[in-house]
């Protein structure tokens, strides 16, 4: 695997030593040998969340400010599917952060995606008749 969508529950978790997932998240991070993949959405979640902790906040930036996830841009053709997107999947929902992440899996041909939200990316197309792999297992 090359390329890999990172979700903001495993950059939480990562850098959470308390997380019930940080040591599974560890792991596939430190064995993980591809690129990931996220939005500034995403990066905006994660920040936030780790606000609640100290330094927590600070170590998130510095996890992207040092290259370990590549942020993907936000186009005004992917801001309009990421709003097409959270309309088909209200129901599940779907909030902007994962919208983001199925837009560049749609740009990107990706399938596959590291995130603690199983429910959501088991229910979300990448396209049509395929389905996201998701890790950690």
């Amino acid at each position: 695997m090359d390329d890999l969508l990172l979700d903001a529950g495993p950059i939480v978790a990562l850098l959470n030593a308390s997380d019930r997932d940080h040591r599974r998240c560890r792991d596939f991070v430190e064995s993980f040998r591809g690129r990931f993949l996220t939005s500034e959405a995403v990066l905006t979640e994660a920040v936030y969340l780790l606000g609640r902790i100290h330094g927590g906040s600070e170590a998130c930036l510095e996890f992207f400010i040092r290259g370990a996830t590549e942020l993907v841009p936000q186009s005004h053709e992917s801001l309009i599917r990421a709003k097409q997107l959270m309309h088909r999947y209200a129901d599940v929902p779907m909030d902007f952060a994962d919208a983001t992440l199925v837009s560049i899996a749609e740009e990107a041909g990706l399938d596959s995606v590291c995130t603690l939200d199983r429910r959501g990316f088991a229910t979300y197309r990448p396209a049509p008749r395929r389905r996201f792999r998701i890790f950690p297992d």
